[in-house]
């Protein structure tokens, strides 16, 4: 049911919009206007030349002249005008029923009349009685200053004109876990060389594989020995000669031919020859390349018959039966890892590419000397047994780092909300009001975090419902044991 007041506005307004345009079918004309903005009212008055204004202007001239209208079309384009405020009024109600629930669902204070009365609307039209000022109820009818306190909890707002919502709260816990950081990592072989020509010449033999595991003491590659080989039997002729030598002159030496200084320079000779066979065998052997230790071959470099330089690389050998996996440590984590004193009990477990777990358990190795400026981090090293021989030299991986936090704090991801970056949670204090409480994480899990600080066991936090209530509002809840919440997460934060 429509009141006066509305009729009025949407009266007033419709007209204003379509006046001129109606005026103009009837030939009546439209006077220009150049005065200040007039006021949103509309006023109807004649003189005896039939003049209507509208709206009036400050100055007293009308805006429209309808000196040409005759009483019977007046009241006919009065009827038009009528009609199509009607269903502007009726648009005009639907959309402040629309509005005025969004208005109190945030604690607007509902729109108050010129006399000082609300003119609150109910579901079925109806109006609240002068005086009440609270919002609409729930079973639409008009509001009375005498309702029941029972019905007024269920259907009006609390205190300060909010609805008190129902939660579901727990507690903190207080448990041992298992926390875990992960860091990308990279796999290197214990020991990994390159192998490399020693001498000059024409790769004669090639006598393993790519791919190829091999032990200490095989032979890899061999170089055409022509020239090594010539040198040798050449110093060894000459130290057959120098012993020879040596020999005869300690005969006359026993004959008294000779003194004892020739003797000397006879061994002194025949020591300078064998330092050359010597030197000659150890070029001979540079042109047969060995493994130095238990390895797999890489990719091989140069094909048989290449002629190479000394220096030349041929291949790469790996020995896998140990693994460095090396990963970088952010400063902060690595001050708490030296200040823990259970560092030597941290598990490192090994990630592969595929999700699945290395079956060996690592432990740290070694920390570099010098952190990376660029990027503040340090290397650390873990070192695995690789028995099998899956790990290969430049593989990726992740590695965990596990440690047991004894007594640790934790509560849900999903008890927690994020503002610009910040973890906060609702506390209920013992007068059922929330207050927002920002929190420190020190570890995250799967789906709980481990408090570092601001809540305690004693706390009463808001498990679901988080989006419903402000802080400093009332609630009603329900409490739920942290032991049967915590056995079946598997949702993280909102």
């Amino acid at each position: 049911m429509l009141n006066h007041r509305t009729l009025i506005r949407a009266f007033d307004f419709v007209l204003w919009l379509f006046l001129p345009g109606i005026l103009q079918v009837f030939g009546i004309t439209v006077a220009s206007h150049r005065g200040p903005q007039p006021r949103p009212s509309l006023q109807i008055f004649a003189d005896s030349m039939h003049v209507l204004a509208f709206p009036p202007t400050r100055s007293g001239y009308p805006l429209v002249n309808i000196s040409a209208m005759t009483s019977i079309s007046t009241k006919i384009f009065l009827l038009a005008s009528l009609c199509l405020a009607l269903p502007a009024c009726d648009k005009i109600k639907q959309k402040y029923e629309e509005y005025a629930p969004k208005q109190a669902a945030v604690g607007s204070d509902p729109e108050h009349a010129e006399d000082g009365h609300a003119e609150d609307e109910h579901a079925d039209g109806s109006h609240a009685d002068v005086g009440h000022t609270d919002g609409s109820h729930a079973d639409g009818a008009t509001g009375e200053a005498g309702h029941d306190d029972s019905r007024h909890d269920e259907s009006s707002h609390a205190s300060g004109g909010h609805h008190v919502h129902k939660v579901l709260v727990t507690t903190p816990l207080r448990k041992d876990v298992v926390t875990t950081q992960q860091y990308v990592c990279q796999i290197h072989s214990w020991r990994h060389i390159q192998v490399r020509a020693l001498e000059g010449g024409y790769l004669e033999k090639i006598t393993v594989k790519e791919g190829q595991a091999v032990k200490q003491g095989d032979l890899l590659f061999k170089i055409l020995p022509t020239l090594y080989q010539a040198r040798l039997d050449a110093d060894i002729a000459e130290a057959q000669l120098a012993q020879i030598e040596l020999e005869n002159t300690e005969r006359l030496y026993q004959q008294k031919i000779v003194a004892q200084p020739e003797v000397a320079l006879a061994k002194a000779k025949l020591a300078k020859v064998q330092a050359k066979v010597t030197l000659s065998k150890a070029e001979l052997d540079f042109a047969s390349i060995r493994a130095p230790f238990d390895g797999i071959i890489d990719k091989q470099h140069q094909q048989q018959g290449s002629l190479i330089s000394e220096g030349d690389e041929l291949t790469t050998l790996s020995d896998n039966s140990t693994m460095w996996v090396y990963f970088n440590v952010p400063e902060a984590r690595y001050l708490q890892y030296q200040a823990s004193v259970d560092k030597d009990n941290v598990k490192v477990e090994l990630m592969l590419a595929d999700g699945n777990k290395f079956p060996q358990v690592g432990k740290i190795g070694a920390i570099e000397a010098d952190f990376n400026n660029e990027t503040g981090n340090i290397a650390f090293r873990g070192d695995f047994a690789n028995p099998d021989r899956l790990l290969r030299h430049g593989q990726t991986g992740t590695v965990r780092l596990s440690r047991v936090a004894k007594d640790a704090i934790v509560i849900p991801q999903r008890a927690t909300y994020e503002i610009l970056a910040k973890k906060y949670a609702y506390v209920v204090d013992e007068n059922d009001i929330v207050h927002q409480r920002e929190i420190v994480i020190q570890n995250e899990l799967d789906d709980i975090y481990v408090i570092k600080e601001g809540l305690e066991v004693t706390d009463k936090i808001v498990l679901e419902g988080i989006r419903q209530v402000r802080d400093g509002e009332s609630v009603q809840y329900d409490f739920q044991a942290p032991e049967e919440v915590l056995s079946h997460l598997k949702y993280h934060a909102e």
